[in-house]
């Protein structure tokens, strides 16, 4: 609970984010990026623990999410959350039940039982819908020991659901299952994905 307070506190203190400074981030990862679909865009931002959809160069939506509690950083066997520049390779999980375990990447069949309080119960469950992220930064999330898409860095549903909006995954992004299915329904494959560790540091993309 007293974590959770302090938590709290933190995220209150935080800079809003300008409408303005969003549409620019995005704008300018489109920019870069243009190869891939642009009309949806994800911004995750991991100081405030949020993703924020885009469509069509407009913030549409915000949702609370789950980084990585070891930190941010790109290595393989790190269980980090990488930052940069990504995309949405390949989507998995459309008409899967809410809560339903996939397990390398397969449906099992099986529903999870949602945890709604603050309490870590030692399972990493991968619920409802998979968005598989792939780098585009060579060096920093592409290629060699860094590479997010062979490091199965995935948006997806989780059943501890009672520890999103603080870092908790083992590297992944972690999503309530109602949301994770809404951001799923939105975002086709393609769409470009930037994790940031703070979007009001300005995080202009120069390719």
């Amino acid at each position: 609970m007293l974590r959770l307070i302090i938590l709290s506190i933190f995220f209150l203190s935080m800079p809003v984010l300008a409408e303005e400074d969003l549409q620019k981030t995005a704008a300018s990862l489109a920019a870069n990026y243009p190869e891939h679909k642009t009309n949806v865009i994800l911004l995750v931002d991991i100081s405030r623990q949020q993703i924020i959809l885009f469509k069509n160069g407009k913030e549409t939506s915000r949702y609370p999410v789950s980084t990585s509690s070891y930190g941010i950083g790109s290595q393989s066997g790190s269980n980090k959350t990488p930052l940069g520049a990504h995309y949405v390779r390949k989507k998995i999980g459309t008409d899967a039940a809410p809560g339903t375990i996939f397990k390398a990447r397969k449906n099992t069949g099986k529903i999870a039982q949602t945890e709604h309080k603050p309490h870590a119960t030692g399972d990493d469950f991968v619920t409802s819908r998979i968005l598989w992220l792939s780098g585009l930064e060579s060096g920093k999330n592409k290629g060699g020991q860094v590479d997010s898409f062979k490091r199965y860095i995935y948006i997806h549903g989780t059943h501890e659901e009672g520890l999103i909006g603080q870092p908790a995954s083992h590297g992944c992004v972690r999503m309530k299952n109602k949301d994770v299915i809404d951001l799923f329904n939105h975002t086709p494959e393609s769409s470009l994905v930037l994790i940031s560790q703070d979007l009001t540091a300005g995080d202009l993309l120069t390719k």
